[in-house]
């Protein structure tokens, strides 16, 4: 490490006071969650969740994000529009307080929104702060407001700031529309890309018209020569998102349960909706949200909601005389088996752990949800005793299967210690202890799998040659997954234990990298082992240790009087790019597999942290990877076929 000269002095003259937008230039992610895809897309969701709250508190019916061919994005809604008037003590305009100050805006009471999305008063200058600059119209009073704001030089403190006012707000026309519009450009010395990806931004969307139900949402996107123009709109809100997400999965009640309710607790208004479908799957999947925002980390809404519902289905399991006294009792887990369920609460006063929201902490809604659940669901058990009865049955049987897996794990865990582990002549392991440091990397095939084990860096590399293609975990008994000899060996290898019994402390390696061919085949594999750890060590993913490797589609060559020269191409695009690059005379060579390339080859172009290219898996969007895992590896053929028809290219 360099050594640096450290002050002996600590005195008022060592601190340092942020001005302005500041701390949001010097700390992202603690605003944003981070600078890379999911930060950059938590830009618009920041200035939509306003539009939003506008619509949902009535005051407009529409709002529409716009992807611009120069990288910036407009969001624009019909709602009241950000308030134009001088404030009597900033001696400022309403939008410049918005969009140039922290801890600014109409959702501090309840007296503009009854409930919102926007919650902190930072958003909309958060975003001001990491853009390259940014641009705000307001439809109001019959004239069109217009204000300017850029990563530009600041008078008062003579230095470039961000976010500054470049313009005062002016009125530049005349309108009989009512609204705001705002565009803005990602500043890509904070993002390590500024491109908005389509299908993250059409999700939400959807998403957000299922919540809605009766408002229409819009996506246009002019980076292409002919734009796409998407219009969202739900008219059975929740009944038409279980629809959405159980498309692949087989019903076992056709009717989904819905139910809602109102309450008010230590004065925080509250309105509940939950939507439940059970299914033939093996797991369950709860998609929870809070006025309107996705809380992929759940909270207590969601665990009040899994509480009711134990003791609704639990009280009603004796009553039915399914279980007797003396009877082992079931789980929540077990009832939960194979259910789809959609989770939403407003409220009039959120709390929120970090600005990202993606965790709800309010203890009146965990009361709330608690009750509502426990007796919504008594009233629709009583009404509905044969579905009842299917459910509590499976969960009976699912209870009855977790005890023989902690059998069947206990026996495992004695083999292990008695030195029978799976792992022997399997794989290779690095020889490197830091956890924080080593790579746990999937190989597909014996072939590819020696050459991977000769070209690693054996001190933080371990390679696992995959035989072939895993089981399809996804419609597989849990008892089946874990018999399986394949995943004995990765499963002790990474350390962490599936389900509830993972442990992040007991991570072995920090990337889990899946490498397989470059074709049909091998993205079969990555999705069989993708959907493995999505059902069974979905952590893994959510804290970002899931990697795909990209390995070259080709190698193009030309011999020289000093050697060859060589380059890789790892797509058509790049293929075209490379051939220019090495000139006249190219060869290419088009490789089918990894098993092709050498040890030198392999460590060169997929293995090398210095040279390789490597895709994060990661969980941005919750219920879009429910549905995929669903749609890909499900029975259900139909909307499998669809899917391919639409992706064929991919």
């Amino acid at each position: 490490m360099e050594n640096i000269e450290l002050t002996q002095e600590y005195d008022v003259n060592s601190l340092t006071s942020l001005e302005k937008l500041e701390p949001v230039r010097i700390r992202p992610g603690m605003y944003i969650g981070s600078t890379g895809s999911k930060g950059l897309h938590h830009c618009i969701w920041e200035i939509l969740d306003n539009a939003i709250d506008e619509v949902t508190n009535g005051y407009g019916d529409k709002a529409t994000v716009v992807l611009n061919k120069d990288k910036s994005v407009t969001i624009i809604d019909n709602g009241r529009g950000i308030p134009t008037g001088i404030h009597p003590i900033k001696k400022k305009s309403g939008v410049e307080m918005v969009f140039a100050e922290l801890h600014t805006g109409g959702k501090f009471n309840n007296k503009n929104y009854k409930t919102s999305g926007g919650l902190h008063g930072v958003g909309a200058a958060v975003v001001n702060a990491l853009s390259q600059w940014l641009e705000v119209e307001v439809y109001q009073s019959g004239n069109i407001y217009k204000q300017r704001f850029e990563y530009a030089y600041d008078k008062s403190l003579k230095k470039n700031m961000p976010g500054t006012a470049v313009t005062k707000l002016e009125i530049v026309g005349k309108t009989d529309k009512n609204g705001t519009k705002v565009t803005f450009l990602p500043d890509k010395l904070v993002f390590s890309s500024i491109d908005f990806k389509y299908e993250i931004i059409d999700e939400r969307l959807q998403e957000l018209a299922f919540q809605n139900k009766g408002i229409t949402l819009e996506l246009i996107d002019n980076r292409k020569e002919e734009p796409i123009i998407k219009q969202y709109y739900s008219e059975n809100g929740l009944l038409d998102f279980i629809n959405y997400l159980n498309e692949s999965k087989t019903a076992l009640h056709e009717e989904p349960i819905l139910f809602q309710g109102e309450k008010t607790i230590g004065g925080i208004d509250m309105y509940g909706e939950v939507c439940i479908q059970f299914t033939d799957s093996t797991t369950d999947y709860i998609a929870s949200y809070v006025n309107n925002i996705p809380t992929t980390e759940s909270g207590t809404h969601e665990a009040g909601f899994k509480t009711g519902m134990t003791r609704a289905f639990k009280e009603w399991a004796k009553k039915l005389n399914l279980l007797k006294d003396k009877d082992k009792d079931f789980e929540g887990d077990d009832i939960r088996e194979g259910m789809t369920a959609i989770v939403r609460i407003k409220v009039s006063n959120p709390v929120f752990e970090g600005q990202t929201k993606t965790k709800l902490g309010n203890n009146e809604a965990y009361t709330m949800m608690n009750e509502l659940s426990y007796v919504k669901l008594c009233e629709w058990i009583e009404d509905n005793k044969e579905i009842a009865t299917s459910i509590i049955n499976n969960a009976l049987d699912a209870a009855a299967r977790r005890e023989k897996i902690k059998k069947i794990n206990e026996a495992e865990k004695k083999k292990i210690g008695k030195g029978a582990a799976p792992l022997a002549g399997k794989i290779a392991v690095c020889t490197l202890k830091d956890a924080t440091f080593n790579e746990f990397i999937v190989v597909e095939g014996d072939s590819a799998g020696g050459s991977a084990k000769q070209a690693r860096d054996r001190r933080f590399q371990t390679i696992m040659p995959s035989k072939g293609k895993i089981m399809n975990t996804e419609k597989q008994k849990l008892e089946n997954v874990l018999a399986s000899e394949e995943l004995k060996i990765f499963n002790t290898a990474i350390g962490t234990g599936t389900l509830d019994n993972y442990k992040e402390e007991d991570l072995k390696y920090n990337k889990i990298i899946i490498m397989s061919d470059a074709d049909v085949d091998g993205y079969h594999i990555r999705t069989l082992w993708m959907t493995y750890i999505y059902r069974y060590m979905r952590p893994l993913i959510s804290n970002g240790h899931l990697y795909l490797a990209q390995p070259p589609l080709y190698k193009v060559y030309k011999k020289s009087k000093n050697g060859e020269i060589s380059k890789y191409a790892y797509s058509d695009e790049e293929l075209n790019a490379v051939k220019k690059e090495i000139g006249k005379g190219a060869l290419i060579q088009r490789y089918k597999g990894l098993g092709e390339m050498n040890p030198e080859q392999l460590w060169d172009t997929t293995l090398n942290p210095e040279t390789r290219t490597l895709y994060q898996v990661t969980i941005d969007d919750a219920s879009k990877a429910e549905k995929m895992v669903s749609l890909l590896m499900g029975d259900v053929v139909e909307p499998r076929k669809n899917y391919m028809y639409k992706y064929a290219e991919f």
